[in-house]
């Protein structure tokens, strides 16, 4: 009874510590300030190899001066299946942005648009 017990708070544990998955608008908003501050660790966990190829290299042409609170704000949202797309602005840019993201391993991740590809927006 005692290892019942036992085992049965160290899979408590583990369950409670599992990462929570993040929707589609989170990962998008995570993925959006992690990029402007340069937090390269955060972002390449949200995005996918190709999405974070991509961003890497618009990132280089970016100042350094952005402000810490993005004011991110979701203005339209659309998911089919394991695809969805996140239209949003930020205090970063004075344009609207969207983002794909794809679900993979359960997760969804910012990829980068194919080259004639266009989005429901």
């Amino acid at each position: 009874m005692k290892r019942m017990v036992i085992y049965s708070l160290v899979l408590l544990f583990f369950a409670c510590t599992e990462q929570q998955q993040l929707s589609p608008t989170e990962t998008a908003k995570v993925v959006a300030e992690s990029f402007y501050q340069k937090d390269n660790a955060t972002l390449k966990k949200h995005t996918t190899p190709e999405g974070y190829d991509g961003m890497i290299a618009i990132q280089n042409f970016v100042g350094n001066d952005n402000p810490e609170n993005s004011d991110f704000e979701v203005l339209d949202e659309t998911t089919d299946g394991d695809i969805s797309w996140v239209k949003f602005t930020t205090s970063y840019d004075n344009s609207p942005e969207t983002f794909k993201l794809v679900k993979q391993d359960g997760r969804w991740k910012v990829t980068q648009q194919g080259v004639r590809e266009k989005g429901p927006f």
